[in-house]
Order: structure tokens, then C-alpha cells, then sequence
């Protein structure tokens, strides 16, 4: 995994997520960009070969807004998603899913979080490692 690399977005790249560091494999960063009471708008990078745990929204929506390099997403019993600049994905409350860089490219994604009254996340286990190795 690279140490440097060139934010693949136009958006800001943020700092390392170090809060949420213990549900990802590699290095992500985090770059708020806005919100109200209703949503919470922020820019995700991750480095090559970096992605998140599966996990579960509870009693919220997630938006995913693809705007640099190249990513994946997948939902629970569903293929993966090769995710492009301009792809967006909507992940409905209580759906187990992941996302992430591609093993080979960084990747950035605008995510939407919707503010619900009690809403939470519930994270998983770990992208299987083998599985994901065969994404390229």
C-alpha cells in the first residue's frame, strides 16, 4: 500500500480517518464538506487496496457519489460493483454492504449519510481478503 499518492478527486482529501481506522483495511481519509439536520455530506478517500468492513446502516440511507479513480461496492448476496467517477449507489437502511478502493488505484467517494432519529452503524467482519484480491 502506497504512502503518498495524488488525491484522485477534485474534492478535498480530508484527514486520515483514524477514528473509524478499526473498520478498514488500509488508509482512508475523511473530509467533511457540509451537512444540515437532514444529511451529512462528506468526501472518502482511500488509498489503493483500501476498504471498509461490511456493515449496516440502521434506520438511515447512504448515498455514494463516485468522483475519482476506481472503487467497488457490493451488497450482502449481490455481485461486486466496479464504481466510476459519476456512479452513484444508494444503500437503503438495514442493507450489510461495503466499499472501497480498488486493489491497484485509489479511490474517492462523496458519501450522503442521512440523519435519522436513532439511526447507528453496525460494523462486521472484514472483506474477505482472497475475494477481494481477485478484483483488479
Amino acid at each position: 500500500m502506497a504512502t503518498t499518492f495524488t488525491n484522485p478527486s477534485p474534492f478535498p482529501m480530508g484527514h486520515p480517518n483514524d477514528v473509524y481506522a478499526q473498520y478498514f483495511d488500509g488508509q482512508s481519509y475523511n473530509a467533511p464538506l457540509g451537512g444540515t439536520d437532514q444529511a451529512k455530506v462528506a468526501n472518502v478517500t482511500f488509498e489503493a487496496g483500501c476498504r471498509n468492513h461490511w456493515h449496516i446502516h440502521h434506520k438511515a440511507t447512504q448515498i455514494l457519489i463516485a468522483v475519482g479513480g476506481r472503487g467497488y461496492c457490493q451488497f450482502e448476496g449481490e455481485p461486486v460493483r466496479e464504481l466510476r467517477p459519476g456512479d452513484v449507489v444508494v444503500v437503503p437502511p438495514e442493507t450489510k454492504h461495503w466499499h472501497g478502493a480498488s486493489p491497484n488505484e485509489p479511490f474517492s467517494h462523496i458519501a450522503v449519510m442521512t440523519s435519522e432519529e436513532g439511526a447507528s452503524n453496525e460494523w462486521l467482519e472484514p472483506v474477505d481478503p482472497e475475494e477481494y484480491s481477485k478484483l483488479n
